[in-house]
């Protein structure tokens, strides 16, 4: 087989049509763009912009809670990854595996603010993980394996007690009766 005799699918590429070409091509005058107006002409659509009435997005009441600006993103590899890397020589079982010996087995591409292990997939090498957190199935198959797990992450602060709401205290307790 030749460069030349290489060709695709028949059907796989279809001609992009020349629209605004008259009203004989059957895509003239206005192009499929419809009447006048802002939509007809070229870059400025307000999405979600609904002529003046109060938006879909903006009359639903907003609910829940992101914190995403403060989130942990951390990497998540599983298990049956890291065996498949041992397996193939590029992670060293002698020495602790980290997210440094991880990215250069190429398990991940970057650091993020840590490496947490998942349990999926099986896993038999004998392994000390340093790592920043991992799920119960990946501790209980590392355990299984022989192996070791060191958690970098910080642990939960210890919660204070829960604050008496609408309790009398001694200061307030002869008032409002």
């Amino acid at each position: 087989m030749k460069l030349n005799q290489i060709a695709d699918n028949a059907g796989s590429r279809k001609n992009r049509m020349r629209v605004g070409r008259g009203i004989g091509s059957g895509m003239g005058k206005t192009g499929g763009r419809g009447g006048k107006g802002q939509t007809a002409r070229s870059g400025v659509r307000i999405k979600g912009f609904e002529g003046g009435q109060m938006p879909l997005h903006r009359r639903l009441p907003k609910r829940g809670f992101r914190n995403t600006a403060f989130a942990i993103k951390l990497n998540e590899v599983n298990l049956g990854k890291v065996q498949t890397a041992i397996d193939a020589g590029f992670l060293d079982i002698k020495t602790p595996v980290d997210s440094a010996a991880m990215i250069k087995a190429g398990l991940m591409r970057r650091a993020k603010a840590g490496v947490k292990l998942l349990g999926e997939g099986e896993f038999k090498a004998k392994v000390e993980f340093a790592v920043w957190g991992a799920s119960k199935s990946a501790r209980e198959a590392i355990e299984k394996a022989g192996g070791s797990l060191k958690i970098l992450a910080p642990a939960p602060a210890a919660e204070a007690a829960p604050k008496a709401k609408g309790k009398k205290t001694k200061k307030n307790a002869g008032k409002g009766e």
